[in-house]
């Protein structure tokens, strides 16, 4: 506002320092384009500041107001699998099973090992199509061998296979990785698998 007021003044004292004026503006506004790169460098920022602001959104609940941000996460970075699978979790809270699936895929096209994506999208998965959520369970796991949870569910499908000696071998896998999972094992594998011992105070201090 400042400069505006000072070229109006300027230009109500001499009509050739106006012309001055306009030419210096209309140089400012026909500066080098962005670069390719600069631009591309610029989006990526906001696209991050926006992933970041779309998930503080999920935290107040705003969920119709992330679901949106992440949609303009997208127009920037149309790659972004952060933004892909977020859009995913909220469909599927919501119950929009298509959608969430629509979104996970998108997910794993640009990172075949998002475990978080496989994870969920084989919970979409494991009533209707347990050998393909099977499929994705297995994917999680191998990348990330501890993911307990992954092995868990992998240990129920087995189990409901009667494949009882490789569901046992999961849900070994399972409370290797995470003792509490014990609890929810079937009954019937509960004997069979113990969690580890917990070591004694005298053990625990001993270096």
């Amino acid at each position: 506002m400042k400069r505006r007021r000072l070229w109006a003044g300027l230009a109500g004292t001499a009509a050739a320092a106006t012309g001055v004026v306009i030419w210096a503006i209309q140089s400012q506004s026909a500066a080098a384009p962005e670069s390719d790169a600069a631009s591309a460098a610029r989006k990526t920022s906001e696209a991050h500041a926006l992933l970041q602001a779309g998930i503080l959104q999920e935290k107040y609940q705003d969920y119709d107001g992330a679901a949106r941000t992440y949609r303009r996460v997208l127009e920037l970075d149309p790659g972004s699998e952060h933004a892909w699978y977020n859009l995913g979790v909220l469909a599927q809270q919501d119950g929009r099973t298509a959608d969430a699936h629509a979104a996970y895929d998108k997910a794993l096209k640009i990172d075949p090992s998002f475990t978080s994506a496989l994870f969920n999208q084989a919970l979409l998965l494991k009533s209707s199509q347990p050998d393909r959520a099977l499929a994705l369970l297995r994917r999680a796991t191998a990348v990330n061998p501890k993911a307990a949870t992954a092995h868990l569910h992998i240990g129920n499908i087995l189990a409901k296979k009667d494949r009882g000696k490789e569901a046992e071998a999961s849900f070994r896998r399972a409370v290797a990785a995470d003792p509490s999972l014990h609890s929810q094992l079937p009954e019937s594998f509960k004997d069979s698998v113990s969690p580890s011992p917990s070591p004694t105070s005298s053990q625990a201090g001993t270096r």
